[in-house]
């Protein structure tokens, strides 16, 4: 099976990006509505995606301001993506004032788990960029609530 990789350039630097990352209270602004991270091997990673997804697994590495790797999985009965089954690395590489970062989720079970999660991969990774910079993003709220109009500003669909 092959990996899914992801590649962004962030306009800040990866001393600013890291904590968005490994600090709960900042996850939160990009993915997920609550966070519950233990960011050191063997610690627990817990987010609760758009209000009712509960991603689970641990960190397996953290290399401050550099590297996070995590396992990851559903918690979610009938999932074929467990708790811990999958496994998210992610880089990052100073480019000047910016940050060039990699993500790469291996371990999906087939093809349309790969695509399912690269939709939902640039979707977070572009929030990510977003709150990285001092902007702000809506509230990670379920799809169905995304799509509908809304009085936000600035909201980023999942179309």
């Amino acid at each position: 099976m092959p990996d899914l990789v992801k590649e962004i350039v962030i306009d800040a630097t990866p001393e600013t990006v890291f904590p968005f990352l490994v600090e709960a209270d900042k996850h939160i602004e990009w993915d997920g509505t609550e966070a519950e991270l233990d960011a050191r091997p063997g610690g627990v990673y817990r987010v609760l995606v758009a209000g009712q997804y509960q991603a689970a697994g641990e960190f397996v590495e953290v290399v401050p301001n550099e590297r996070v790797v995590y396992t990851f999985g559903w918690d979610q009965e009938g999932n074929p993506i467990t708790p811990g089954s999958s496994r998210v690395e992610i880089t990052l590489q100073a480019e000047g004032a910016k940050t060039r970062l990699r993500l790469v989720h291996s371990g999906l079970p087939d093809d349309q788990a790969v695509v399912d999660h690269s939709h939902g991969w640039g979707h977070y990774l572009e929030r990510l960029s977003i709150v990285a910079v001092g902007g702000t993003v809506p509230p990670d709220v379920p799809e169905a609530e995304a799509d509908a109009p809304s009085e936000r500003t600035g909201s980023l669909g999942r179309g």
